[in-house]
């Protein structure tokens, strides 16, 4: 099942600043972004999962990069390299998602072994690799492969949908 996917990550804003006679203005636009053509080397890719996925109230789950996850024909992924990673909290949720390191084999190679992000309602965090790159985030079946995500506290579940892109070798 040959795969082409992309993803991209982007800020813009314009500040201004009002002036006796004119208005000072400050735009920006700053965009990383990688399109993967099917296969394993630098800029290539070729194995992709998606979800929406629910954890009850303080509850977590280790989402395993390596022989675990299904592809959205049933066919069970093994990764060895992570090139895009997009996770997003709900806006409905009242609790936060804590993505980070689990307590044993943890898929360290993005946040290190007990890095943690927090993603408030409503944030997401994007994460691609460039073009060039071919070594990426790397997986190891075993022992380093367990990215853990958690709801950060009791009362109520929340959501969050995940995207990961990356290679089989």
């Amino acid at each position: 099942m040959p795969l082409t996917a992309s993803m991209s990550v982007a800020a813009s804003g314009t500040l201004t600043n009002p002036l006796d006679l004119t208005t000072g203005s400050a735009p920006l636009t700053a965009r990383a972004a990688t399109t993967w053509q099917n296969g394993t080397g630098a800029g290539k890719a070729d194995r992709m999962f998606s979800d929406r996925r629910q954890l009850l109230a303080s509850a977590t789950e280790d989402l395993d990069l390596a022989g675990v996850l299904l592809d959205a024909f049933g066919t069970a992924i093994t990764w060895a390299r992570i090139k895009g990673l997009y996770i997003r909290a709900a806006d409905a949720n009242v609790n936060n998602v804590i993505i980070g390191a689990a307590a044993t084999n943890a898929w360290a190679t993005l946040l290190g072994a007990t890095g943690t992000i927090t993603l408030r309602p409503g944030t997401a965090i994007g994460v691609t690799t460039g073009a060039a790159d071919a070594t990426a985030y790397a997986v190891t079946a075993g022992t380093g492969d367990l990215l853990k995500v958690a709801n950060s506290g009791a009362g109520s579940a929340v959501t969050y949908d995940v995207v990961i892109i990356g290679a089989s070798a």
